[in-house]
């Protein structure tokens, strides 16, 4: 199987590094027409309607004609070919696929017994899907999929125009969510044992050579219950899962990929989140603390920016949601006893800066204060949230000490004499 790179999320037909069709490939694509053809008649003429089945085929949502849709997927099958059977490895995971209507958020969660699962599992583009391929995987499902949902595809039309060109479609396995929320997954008849999925409102939940049918429906119902954030979400269904029993030969790898569509931050719409554990013990417990660190690193000057965003929309309700996720990381980092003086920093300072939840800023402060307390940075955040907080003396106290260690600083000065004005930031 030749590897694709995550940066290489574009539409396939345009992509240099895309593989020469391969002379099994050809040999095989008037077979592929032939299924084809009988694919974009259905798409053409036949509604698709609530709690169909294709095998292990979840479509909850109602699709109209798809003429349109049709004529895209003719011009996908002309770049991409059949897919050949000798591109897939088989490998057992469980995954959930989700989208969130207010923020646009798309995100994949996955853990498997296998190697970097990160690698070849989770695909998502804002504005366009999200995909999880996995059991007998095949990544190029991920940017054929994308590409197929860029057009204008729902993603049931995308499942059945994936089936129309693979000869193994029996052991796949897809959870698709596209931008209008619709969602389908498919479990071939040939994964191993047990396999299968649940889709829900926005959500899609999937996996193979599992301890049983619990594994999904935990998932899915973690998923529906819990609140905040999507990747906390997400991962609170990973948590269900293996609670579960989840893969029943174990754990050792673990990702978790949010994008969210942004147009001054373009790279959020490719990566928002994108976090991965390789090879550990217990990867979704590794995966949660390296979302804590970045969520305490990038996460709050993030919620600030979108914040602001909304704010200058009029959406002041948007806002004041972005504002309160940044209060959730403050308290989550205080509360677990965080020790990284860095990460305590950067949330004080942030919030000092936006006069936001002073209190806990305080706490954060003087917490890394004290696990570095001649660190000048952490010193000039701890008298600026002591100004704002309405205590110029002490800000000024502090602000000295930090002067004292850098004397040849004259922001440090400058601050200093700010304190004492008493003037604003």
């Amino acid at each position: 199987m030749v590897p694709l790179l995550r940066p290489a999320r574009r539409v396939y037909s345009k992509d240099p590094t895309w593989p020469a069709l391969t002379a099994r490939a050809n040999s095989g694509r008037l077979a592929a027409w032939h299924r084809l053809g009988a694919t974009l008649t259905w798409l053409g003429t036949q509604p698709i309607s609530r709690g169909e089945e294709m095998s292990h085929l979840h479509i909850p949502r109602t699709a109209g004609s798809r003429i349109g849709a049709s004529l895209a997927v003719l011009v996908w099958l002309g770049v991409s070919g059949a897919s050949p059977a000798t591109a897939a490895s088989d490998r057992g995971t469980f995954s959930i696929v989700a989208y969130d209507s207010v923020t646009q958020e798309m995100g994949v969660a996955v853990q498997s017994k296998y190697f970097s699962v990160g690698t070849d599992v989770p695909w998502a583009e804002a504005g366009v899907g999200a995909v999880a391929t996995q059991a007998r995987v095949d990544p190029s499902f991920g940017l054929k999929a994308l590409g197929l949902l860029r057009t204008g595809l729902r993603a049931a039309d995308v499942l059945r125009a994936l089936a129309a060109t693979d000869s193994v479609w029996d052991s796949r396995q897809l959870g698709i969510v596209d931008a209008r929320g619709g969602v389908a997954n498919w479990t071939g008849s040939k994964c191993l044992d047990w396999a299968g999925g649940e889709a829900g409102a926005d959500f899609v939940c999937q996996g193979n050579i599992l301890a049983g049918p619990a594994v999904v429906s935990g998932m899915a119902k973690a998923y529906r219950e819990s609140k905040g954030e999507m990747a906390e979400r997400l991962l609170a269904a990973l948590d269900a899962a293996q609670a579960a029993g989840g893969d029943k030969r174990g754990m050792q790898s673990a990702a978790l990929l949010v994008v969210r569509p942004n147009a001054t931050r373009p790279q959020f719409t490719q990566r928002y989140i994108d976090l991965r554990v390789e090879d550990h013990k217990t990867p979704i417990k590794e995966l949660r603390r390296l979302l804590e660190i970045q969520e305490g690193f990038h996460g709050a000057d993030n919620h600030l920016f979108y914040a602001d965003q909304y704010e200058a929309a009029g959406r002041a309700d948007l806002a004041t949601r972005e504002r309160e996720r940044v209060a959730e990381t403050l308290r989550r980092a205080l509360g677990r006893g965080e020790r990284d003086a860095s990460m305590l920093n950067g949330l004080a300072w942030a919030c000092a800066t936006h006069d936001l939840y002073l209190e806990d800023a305080l706490k954060a402060a003087e917490r890394a204060a004290s696990l570095e307390p001649r660190n000048v940075d952490i010193l000039d955040t701890l008298a600026e949230v002591y100004f704002r907080h309405g205590n110029p003396a002490k800000a000024i106290e502090v602000e000295s000490r930090a002067a004292s260690i850098d004397p040849k600083s004259q922001y440090l000065k400058d601050q200093i004499e700010r304190f004492r004005r008493g003037g604003g930031g």
